[in-house]
């Protein structure tokens, strides 16, 4: 506890934020210190405009399958091997897991001049109209993680690029897949998703939790740049006990729908 004749630091969310503009560390000269010492620099890495990033080791290797294993580009980013896959308008990788890495991530390919960013990954059902295996557009983030703090005012809920959602649902009907769409909570704390949480977001209209996609939103709204996700159900949180669908036939169809739904979008928007 601190004494009490200490200056309190910030401890709530509502006091993360800062209003000055830069900060002590930037993405740009983090990527240049980094680089260096390999021998380049940021503008020797061809990252493309848009970006599809996948959050599971299952769809990384789904979607690299898809686009016909494509070589990895010589230098990595974040330690993450990344790709331009030939006659493709995107660069693709594998972003962490987790809202601050996540961000740390997004943030290097906003520097590298990226601006347009689809995230494929799961999302834990809080709504019966959603089952395993289900394809998930997230509008809006209820931020319950604390990365998004340090870029937005507490009382802004997050929203996705609108031109991006779109395009998802329309490809999805030519594709013959249907994307629902609707609120996410966004987490940092998984193993406490209780019982009276779930109840209560379900009972705002809220559809589906995951641990990202507040905080991404956030930073493409503080950067100016556009973020959409498509995500899979992997489990389904509104039934007395957890229900897992992990490996279920549902959800490797899903996973599948994703990522040729996802590859096309993505295509779409870099053309």
């Amino acid at each position: 506890m601190l004494a009490s004749n200490r200056k309190a630091f910030p401890l709530t969310p509502d006091q993360f934020l800062s209003v000055e503009p830069a900060s002590r560390i930037e993405p740009a000269d983090f990527l240049a210190h980094v680089l260096a010492q390999y021998g380049v620099g940021p503008a020797d890495l061809d990252v493309r405009q848009v970006v599809l990033l996948t959050f599971i080791p299952v769809l990384q290797h789904r979607l690299l399958r898809h686009l016909d294993m494509p070589a990895p580009q010589s230098q990595s980013i974040m330690r993450q091997a990344w790709y331009n896959p030939e006659g493709r308008a995107f660069s693709t990788l594998a972003s962490p897991v987790g809202a601050p890495v996540a961000v740390m991530l997004l943030e290097q390919l906003i520097a590298l001049g990226a601006r347009r960013f689809l995230y494929l990954g799961f999302c834990g059902a809080l709504d019966p109209a959603l089952t395993i295996g289900d394809l998930f557009i997230p509008q809006q983030a209820i931020r319950e993680e604390g990365t998004s703090y340090h870029y937005l005012p507490a009382g802004v809920e997050p929203t996705a690029a609108a031109a991006m959602a779109t395009l998802l649902q329309e490809e999805g009907e030519r594709q013959g897949v249907h994307a629902k769409q609707g609120r996410l909570w966004t987490t940092d704390a998984p193993y406490r998703e209780t019982a009276g949480k779930i109840a209560a977001f379900r009972a705002a209209g809220v559809q589906a939790v995951d641990m990202e996609m507040a905080a991404l939103l956030s930073v493409a709204a503080y950067r100016g740049c556009e973020v959409a996700a498509l995500l899979v159900v992997s489990d389904e949180c509104y039934h007395p006990t957890w229900r897992p669908g992990f490996g279920a036939p549902e959800m490797r169809r899903g996973c599948q729908e994703a990522v040729a739904l996802g590859a096309a979008v993505a295509d779409l928007l870099g053309s």
